[in-house]
């Protein structure tokens, strides 16, 4: 699988820091008693929530989002769906304090929409955190409120990102190759 990556962009250690850091940083723009309803976009967002939520000790809640907006062997996303029967999100969040977590944003859709259904359920707040950031004026001007990294508009793998379901065990986050990407997983 290493063979199909252009380079390293990440490495695990660099995540593993960063992660780290975040988890701080959403720690201290929320007062000690305030529990945490987290909501992982899956499947891209499984591992950054499950390594991030070890940095938050608090009392939490979490429910499962689906929302696809790369299927299959696409690079460039395809417009957004939530499924709503796959989301374990409870239809009322009255009160909650709501952290959405994603895999990469690079065009601000995937986390408007999430944010806008989770927002008609009634929390307190809705905030949103992703590993990645591309580096285009789009995901630049949407307004995250937690940014691990901002990367080059490159298609990348690794962490939880995949190419047609294959790639997200990788620990690094890499940059496919257009060899790869021309050949197809597996």
């Amino acid at each position: 699988m290493r063979d199909d990556l252009q380079r390293i962009l990440l490495t695990a250690e660099q995540i593993r820091e960063r992660v780290a850091q975040v988890g701080e940083e959403i720690l201290a723009r929320w007062d000690g008693e305030t529990e945490i309803t987290l909501v992982p976009i899956m499947t891209g967002g499984l591992i950054f929530a499950a390594d991030l939520m070890r940095h938050l000790p608090r009392h939490m809640q979490i429910h499962l989002m689906s929302v696809s907006s790369y299927p299959g062997r696409a690079t460039t996303s395809q417009g957004v769906k939530i499924d709503t029967a796959l989301s374990g999100v409870p239809a009322d969040l009255t009160g909650r304090h709501v952290l959405v977590v994603d895999d990469i944003l690079d065009s601000g859709r995937t986390l408007a929409a999430v944010s806008a259904e989770l927002k008609r359920r009634n929390p307190e707040v809705v905030q949103t955190c992703v590993l990645l950031r591309k580096q285009r004026p789009e995901a630049m001007a949407f307004a995250c409120d937690h940014v691990a990294f901002d990367i080059p508009d490159e298609f990348v793998v690794g962490y939880g990102l995949d190419y047609d379901g294959y790639y997200r065990n990788l620990p690094d986050i890499g940059v496919l190759s257009a060899e790869a990407i021309a050949q197809g997983p597996g």
